[in-house]
């Protein structure tokens, strides 16, 4: 999976930029031969969707049956103006749906995107405490083409890797292939951090210790040189208070309190 935005619609850490990816021999590519790459990779079963300037989605078809209940699942759906990318399973799918009172045939990547409107529409509640509540190995991008938001999330496990980084016009760049985020990053890139979460408002914080800061932790490749940082949770450091999300608006008062 593939998601691509913006620099106006997606705030990362500054920490994800590295020097090094402009004097390095491969630079950052423009986010449209990152997506060409992706693209071509999977001919057969790779499409993308553009919401104009904003963002891009892409997602390859898997056509391996066995791979139905595994870490390797990929799913991609749209509801609402509100699109997600999905990558592993939920042990707890079930239970999820009755949750959000959901049809027996709803997938994780619609569970998501319902927890999202939980957060955005519904609230307050913890968004640290929804996400905690997803049992499994997975990692997800939403994207809400409404508000212009982006929503993300690795769980604690380890059992999904996902990467972020940037490409070279300052669009942000989140995938599951590395190589395809190696080849369009360069040195500006680094893994997202497993039980985390991030909003484009909101800022990354993590769901497993949302009392906690996030701090940036330098990172060297083999060759010596630097690259974009790792983020991991500063258990010496605190935040006022647990996030609470009813809005986008909560989320900008948020990000204000703890900056």
């Amino acid at each position: 999976m593939l998601a691509i935005f913006h620099k106006a619609f997606a705030h990362p850490p500054d920490e994800l930029h590295s020097p090094a990816s402009q004097n390095s021999d491969k630079k950052p590519k423009l986010p449209e031969e990152t997506l060409e790459e992706f693209l071509s990779a999977h001919p057969k079963n790779a499409f993308s969707l553009s919401f104009g300037n904003a963002a891009v989605l892409a997602y390859y078809k898997q056509e391996n049956s066995s791979l139905l209940h595994s870490n390797k699942r990929r799913i991609f759906c749209g509801y609402d103006d509100i699109y997600c990318l999905f990558a592993g399973s939920l042990n707890n799918l079930c239970a999820q749906i009755r949750q959000y009172g959901l049809s027996k045939c709803s997938n994780e990547a619609l569970v998501v995107i319902e927890a999202y409107r939980t957060l955005r529409d519904r609230g307050p509640y913890p968004a640290d405490q929804v996400v905690k509540d997803l049992d499994g190995s997975f990692a997800f991008v939403v994207y809400d083409s409404k508000t212009g938001t982006v929503f993300a999330a690795l769980g604690s496990d380890g059992g999904v890797k996902l990467y972020w980084g940037f490409a070279a016009d300052g669009s942000v760049v989140i995938s599951d292939d590395l190589d395809i985020i190696k080849a369009g990053c360069a040195k500006s890139f680094a893994p997202f951090p497993t039980g985390c979460m991030f909003h484009s408002e909101g800022g990354l914080m993590s769901f497993e210790h949302p009392m906690h800061k996030m701090r940036a932790m330098p990172r060297v490749d083999s060759e010596g040189a630097m690259c974009g940082a790792n983020f991991k949770v500063d258990l010496y450091s605190r935040v006022n208070s647990i996030p609470r999300v009813g809005s986008q608006t909560n989320w900008v008062d948020w990000n204000t309190q703890h900056s």
